[in-house]
């Protein structure tokens, strides 16, 4: 085994649970790497909610919460108030936090909390059978759209940023140095840190949205269907995915920062009254 796999996998908990040509061993790759890279292992907590991506997080040997539907950005923003120390990065997927957890992740962006989250879209719900997620393309067949999908696919960085992300970042499997390098940028931010990785499912997706089983087809055809943008924007240039860097401000108070100073403002108060 590679000694750094060797070094953050737990062998016990062997083999993964992905499908074969599924993209979250990439994933799960460059978030290893980046972790090690800035030497932040013991320091890092990861946390997942329910789905495929989910199960990235269970099988790092670190601190890890493994939660319920939705609520990964939940539990992770009290994590992170209770240990403002610790470095939080969230392993979620595109139905988990666009659709029952959208509301968390609107919030935790506007408040702007230093949390590292990693959206894994894959386009559908995969381990629940392949119903229609938030990021269906319009006019897919899936199990709960058998006419063909007739909403228009919800843009994951579009809705961080307009909540207030304060870093924001789009990738493919197909780019995993980009990935690996936008996930250390995204724990170095300090503020709330949205990165979206487009990947294939070649169970799921690749029957109801690609109609192409094989997974380095649907690489391919994912890879090909963005464009590199050094800006984001509602608009799809040349009918294509915006990929890139979009969005790093460092303007913006973070959360604990605000608490701390409040703190220090009711211990100042105090010692007044007193």
């Amino acid at each position: 085994m590679n000694q750094l796999i060797e070094k953050y996998i737990k062998k016990d908990s062997l083999p993964y649970i992905f499908c074969a040509g599924c993209g979250n061993g990439i994933i799960l790759n460059a978030a290893i790497h980046a972790i090690d890279e800035l030497g932040i292992k013991e320091d890092t907590a990861c946390v997942s909610g329910i789905g495929c991506s989910s199960w990235i997080p269970p099988y790092l040997n670190m601190d890890v919460m493994h939660t319920i539907h939705g609520r990964a950005i939940a539990f992770a923003e009290g994590l992170k108030l209770s240990r403002p120390e610790k470095n939080i990065i969230v392993f979620t997927g595109d139905g988990d936090c666009l659709a029952i957890g959208g509301n968390h992740l609107l919030h935790a962006a506007n408040r702007n909390i230093n949390i590292t989250v990693v959206l894994v879209n894959n386009f559908i719900y995969g381990m629940t059978g392949g119903q229609k997620s938030p990021t269906t393309p319009a006019g897919s067949r899936t199990k709960t759209s058998p006419f063909g999908a007739l909403d228009e696919p919800i843009d994951g960085c579009g809705i961080a940023m307009s909540a207030g992300a304060t870093f924001c970042s789009r990738w493919t499997v197909s780019h995993p140095n980009q990935l690996k390098k936008a996930i250390k940028e995204g724990i170095l931010h300090n503020g709330f840190s949205f990165i979206e990785v487009l990947s294939q499912c070649p169970v799921q997706a690749g029957k109801s949205v690609f109609q192409e089983r094989d997974p380095w087809n649907m690489m391919e055809a994912i890879k090909n269907n963005t464009i590199l943008c050094k800006s984001w924007s509602f608009e799809r240039p040349e009918g294509k995915i915006p990929i890139g860097n979009f969005k790093a401000d460092s303007g913006r108070q973070e959360y604990t920062d605000k608490i701390k100073n409040l703190k220090e403002q009711l211990r100042t108060m105090q010692k007044v009254t007193v």
